[in-house]
């Protein structure tokens, strides 16, 4: 007979085993909440390259005293990591709402 402590016990074990770790600079970069799979990885890994090259730009638009060009870089790789951080507080209050909407006896 299944009881609950064993499909608990299940998941736990199939957590362990899935669980990956990545790097928290990664997690820094990743719009959802928890990098849990390989859409997450590459998103966050598509919006560390994004980071990386504005500030390689900025840094060459120093180097050629482009300053106005090098400033907007600049605003743009520190708006980059905050709307992140904005979009991943979204999400986990949105499952916040719906977890208090189910009913209580799930």
């Amino acid at each position: 007979m299944i009881t609950r402590a064993k499909l608990v016990e299940q998941l736990r074990e199939h957590q362990i085993r899935s669980a990956q770790s990545y790097s928290a600079a990664l997690a820094v970069f990743s719009p959802s909440p928890h990098i849990a799979s390989r859409r997450d990885l590459k998103v966050a890994l598509i919006y560390a390259v994004l980071f990386c090259f504005l500030m390689v730009s900025c840094y060459v638009a120093l180097y050629l005293k482009w300053f106005k060009l090098s400033a907007m870089f600049v605003i743009f790789g520190i708006l980059l990591p905050v709307s992140l951080k904005i979009s991943r507080h979204r999400r986990l209050k949105r499952k916040r709402e719906r977890r208090l909407l189910l009913p209580l006896s799930m």
